[in-house]
């Protein structure tokens, strides 16, 4: 037996429970991992609120979470790549990884560098697919100026640091209390809410070249606004907004590798990419853990330790 977490109706934190499960067996091309960490994501949130039933159908008994590091303790057939005993990070497409072992599709793997923490490792794979696919999205190039908003959350934490990797000028909307971590990035920090507009057109001298909108609200009409063209703005949250002026709206799915997944664990292991875990909860304050990181003030990620 294993212990999952699992709701069986729509709701708030409230609905959340830990069970008892029967330890799933790996078929043809799959592995059974001990999960060592598993990430939370604000789209999981959603889709137990019922508000992403549309994309995200569910059904009941529902279980969260597609983050995951851990140890793989069984293989199934065909499976050539891993054994057990392997430390792996990965994802997988039905959720289930906030437990104590889930089974994976052993191509949704990939080794975890000794020098990335068990709590990095897990809170990977969501935020950093979706940060990697924002950067490809709005083709940041060198000498771009670039405007991340949320820059302090799980994907704009990650996304302002890959900007800068790629030699653009980033510019980072967060609340002031994040303004120094985002400094010592290199990021330059600029408030949001009311003025943010004029306080970006200082930062940047005028002119923005590309838009990474981590957050929603109106952060698309702020880039619009702004002078960014469509093809260089990306949003996570507001698909209205995208589909109103044309701007992309691509995810962690359209960067789902285990090969994006190593790159950026190996840019974690050289010190090269810094991924922020604000805090990490046992399993069976999971529910506390989502309250944490439904606040939305979080810098980086929250995690859970099974």
């Amino acid at each position: 037996m294993s212990r999952i977490v699992s709701f069986t109706r729509f709701g708030g934190t409230d609905v959340l429970e830990v069970i008892e499960a029967e330890t799933g067996t790996p078929g043809p091309g799959e592995v059974l991992v001990e999960v060592r960490a598993a990430g939370l994501n604000p789209v999981e949130s959603g889709i137990r609120g019922g508000f992403l039933q549309q994309v995200y159908p569910t059904t009941f008994p529902a279980r969260q979470g597609k983050d995951l590091a851990g140890v793989v303790t069984a293989v199934g057939p065909d499976v050539t790549g891993f054994a057990a005993g392997d430390e792996v990070v990965g994802f997988t497409t039905a959720p289930g990884t906030q437990a104590e072992t889930v089974v994976v599709p052993a191509t949704h793997l990939t080794a975890r560098p000794a020098g990335v923490p068990w709590e990095v490792a897990g809170a990977l794979f969501t935020a950093g697919a979706a940060a990697c696919a924002s950067v490809r999205a709005v083709a940041v190039t060198a000498g771009d100026t670039v405007v991340v908003a949320n820059a302090a959350g799980g994907v704009g934490s990650i996304a302002v640091q890959l900007a800068r990797l790629a030699g653009a000028t980033v510019i980072g909307l967060a609340g002031p209390v994040h303004h120094d971590w985002l400094r010592a990035h290199d990021i330059v920090p600029v408030a949001y809410g009311e003025g943010a507009e004029q306080r970006i057109k200082d930062a940047s001298g005028g002119t923005v070249d590309a838009f990474i909108d981590a957050f929603g609200a109106a952060y698309v009409d702020l880039a619009i606004t702004l002078g960014v063209r469509p093809e260089r703005i990306n949003t996570l949250m507001n698909f209205a907004a995208a589909g109103r002026y044309g701007v992309k709206a691509r995810g962690s799915n359209d960067a789902a590798t285990p090969e994006v997944l190593a790159e950026l664990a190996g840019l974690v292991a050289d010190g090269r990419l810094e991924v922020p875990v604000e805090a990490t909860y046992p399993l069976d304050r999971v529910a506390e853990a989502y309250q944490h990181l439904e606040r939305r003030h979080t810098l980086g990620k929250i995690v859970v330790i099974p």
